[in-house]
């Protein structure tokens, strides 16, 4: 019996490296086997030559030059505005792409997106590790065997360090879309679509800035109430409150109340903790490494012609729970979904 081929491997570059996530996903693109790291491209100059130094990949000075040797994918991993463009490139070039979160700061700019991957018929999926979590998989194949019963509320929080410290334009209104709210509300509000396998209809937020007041311009607190369509309501916590001497940079935890039961997960709680004589104190994760699944998933979904497990959609819908705080906290009283 004969060897079956090996598949060739699939070629994969990171455009932009502004979100500092892209060191992952480069770590990542570096380790999986079946996986070329092409290069990358950047606007930075001096940001991107720095970076494809320090893994040892080709550097591109303009993004046309990277899809000018026909990746069969890309990473965007701009600031959270310019991600348009990006992947606007990168589908008018055939080319799949992951999106770095937030989708978009726009309604317009992602349902733009949207519909250019559409047209091209490329992959648009969109960066939620979290998906990819072992320990909040182990809670997604409870309530898809109705251990909990049904979901009658949740209490989340995704909090974290003001991340002025990674990158300046995390705290640039223009740049990043809002501050915490937008850093953080997206992940949980897609978590709780993908737990609930239902629709936000309404959401009230409050935000404020009593952290870092003097520090940055944008909000660096928040607490939203979600309602779903089936009646079960939730609230997120987003907000950077995490101390700059924290041993890492936050964490997403979810209590869920069903009418069997009462579960709490925290997506963040199976580490070793390091300590050493010349840094702050560590929390070095021992479980599988969900960027590693996530990057894992988008190159499935590329050799097997089909959706990823979590799509450009996810993250439009996302974005608007985001996008539906802020207009909630500046009206001062709930806003409905879907947004017009």
């Amino acid at each position: 019996m004969q060897d079956r081929p090996q598949p060739s491997p699939l070629r994969i570059g990171i455009m932009s490296f502004a979100h500092l996530h892209a060191e992952s996903y480069a770590h990542q693109l570096k380790a999986l086997p079946d996986i070329d790291f092409i290069g990358i491209a950047d606007d930075d100059l001096e940001r991107g030559q720095r970076f494809a130094q320090r893994y040892d990949v080709p550097f591109f000075e303009s993004y046309d030059a990277l899809l000018a040797q026909q990746p069969d994918g890309v990473i965007v991993c701009s600031e959270n505005a310019r991600h348009r463009p990006l992947v606007e490139q990168a589908a008018a070039a055939g080319v799949h792409v992951m999106c770095e979160k937030p989708l978009a700061t726009t309604l317009e700019d992602g349902r733009a997106m949207l519909r250019a991957c559409e047209d091209a018929g490329v992959i648009l999926m969109t960066a939620f590790p979290m998906r990819f979590s072992a320990p909040l998989l182990e809670i997604k194949t409870l309530l898809d065997q109705e251990g909990l019963g049904r979901v009658l509320a949740v209490n989340s929080v995704n909090q974290g360090q003001m991340p002025k410290r990674y990158r300046d334009w995390f705290v640039d209104r223009e740049l990043a879309g809002g501050g915490s709210v937008f850093d953080h509300t997206v992940h949980l509000a897609d978590v709780l679509r993908w737990y609930l396998q239902d629709e936000v209809v309404e959401v009230y937020a409050q935000t404020n800035r009593i952290m870092h007041r003097d520090e940055v311009e944008v909000e660096t607190g928040g607490l939203i109430l979600l309602t779903f369509a089936n009646g079960t309501f939730a609230s997120i916590d987003c907000s950077w409150s995490r101390p700059m001497n924290y041993p890492t940079w936050g964490g997403l935890a979810l209590q869920l109340i069903g009418q069997k039961g009462v579960v709490h997960v925290d997506a963040f709680s199976q580490n070793i903790e390091a300590y050493s004589n010349t840094d702050l104190p560590a929390w070095i994760p021992w479980l599988s490494d969900p960027d590693r699944a996530m990057v894992q998933e988008f190159a499935s979904a590329i050799r097997e012609h089909r959706q990823p497990r979590v799509t450009g959609y996810d993250g439009f819908k996302a974005m608007e729970v985001a996008l539906a705080a802020y207009r909630s906290a500046a009206l001062g009283q709930p806003v409905s979904l879907p947004l017009s």
